[in-house]
């Protein structure tokens, strides 16, 4: 199921810093995954976009939110319509590579920007690189490198290595592999979506591996570590965040308890911007937010910093201000490298229990001043 919800943003400035826009009108369309098994990483990242605008004041933003249902075609017939109908200037939202694959190049074509707050395929990055689209979140291999980095730290050399068949999937197991030292026990690749991992957790308990990497973002991670618990299998596993985060702790329960995992933002990440944000975020939807909320969050304040320093119909100075990324990153340090992807630093977490909720804690970090490997194939 689809729907269409526009917000026009209009509330008076508050905490986060007024930004004083000049005089003109920008459409944002947010296509992203609202219903199904991955809802709750798009829902997420609307909601951290809008609580950045709600607090920003901005009355010339005008959003409009669309669900893709986890759909590529249904994502492609929404950007035309965000394109052609709403006369969207920049588009936004997707959390799966796959659609993010088939919806970007397109846009760009279009002479729209795009301007991602999740999904980073490796193409995208390197040879298919475009200038007018930015990633502010990651590449897709980044959390994974620092991953396969402090596996090696916690000394594992033997391990089992798991995956769902899209290209986040495979970016997520080639990040893993380029600096994970050890052999590998296994390496599979699973359906998208897949709810039933009881084949896939006979093969780690017969495949003599002394941990397991995993990604598993949204239902499919909900569902393996609740199989896993009961399994009797006890290997300590590694992830990345996306598997780990706060949309699917509350419903992984124990099962999650002790789990270490990279990520370039945590909620208790000592800067001002994230304890507001952390702080306005529970306060406005009761919860605390994800990475995915983190990550809408930001790019919401990279497109409004944008709007503050050029008007978007000067595309040049408009490109240049994106680049330029000055705002306040709930993540600390944020800086874009020629391919448009982030430099930052990446830390290492533990899934706790703070206060009766599951929650990460920052442990460790694992690389500072991180950037992908794609950008020596992209042209710009």
């Amino acid at each position: 199921m689809t729907y269409a919800k526009r917000v026009a943003v209009g509330l008076a400035a508050l905490a986060f810093g007024a930004q004083g826009a000049l005089a003109q009108d920008v459409t944002v369309g947010m296509i992203t995954t609202l219903s199904g098994g991955g809802a709750g990483l798009g829902v997420d990242v609307r909601d951290g976009f809008q609580l950045a605008l709600r607090k920003a004041g901005n009355e010339n933003l005008r959003l409009v939110v669309e669900d893709d249902a986890q759909r590529p075609e249904l994502a492609v017939q929404i950007a035309e319509r965000m394109i052609q109908s709403e006369r969207a200037q920049i588009l936004t939202g997707i959390i799966w590579s796959n659609l993010a694959m088939a919806v970007v190049p397109s846009t760009v074509a279009q002479g729209v920007f795009y301007i991602s707050p999740n999904a980073g395929p490796s193409a995208l990055a390197g040879a298919n690189c475009h200038q007018d689209y930015f990633n502010a979140a990651w590449q897709n291999d980044m959390l994974h490198e620092a991953a396969g980095q402090h596996a090696n730290e916690l000394g594992y050399e033997n391990a089992f290595i798991m995956a769902p068949n899209y290209p986040a999937g495979t970016d997520a197991l080639t990040g893993f592999k380029r600096f994970f030292e050890g052999e590998l026990a296994g390496e599979l690749y699973t359906q998208v979506g897949q709810t039933d991992y009881a084949a896939e957790i006979a093969q780690i308990r017969a495949s003599g591996a002394d941990s397991i990497f995993i990604f598993l973002p949204g239902g499919m991670g909900i569902s393996f570590m609740r199989q896993y618990e009961q399994s009797g299998v006890d290997l300590p596993i590694i992830s990345a965040g996306f598997s780990f985060d706060q949309d699917v702790l509350p419903a992984m329960g124990s099962a999650a308890l002790g789990v270490i995992n990279t990520s370039q933002w945590s909620p208790d990440l000592d800067n001002e911007a994230n304890v507001a944000f952390v702080e306005a975020f529970r306060e406005e939807y009761g919860r605390i937010p994800s990475l995915y909320a983190s990550q809408g969050f930001d790019t919401a304040n990279l497109i409004l910093s944008a709007m503050d320093a050029a008007d978007i119909s000067d595309r040049d100075a408009f490109r240049e201000a994106l680049k330029a990324a000055d705002f306040d990153s709930v993540r600390g340090e944020f800086r874009f490298a020629d391919n448009h992807h982030p430099i930052q630093t990446v830390y290492v977490r533990e899934v706790v229990e703070k206060d009766g909720e599951l929650t990460n804690e920052i442990i460790g970090t694992a690389f500072e001043e991180h950037q992908d490997v794609y950008g020596d194939d992209c042209s710009m």
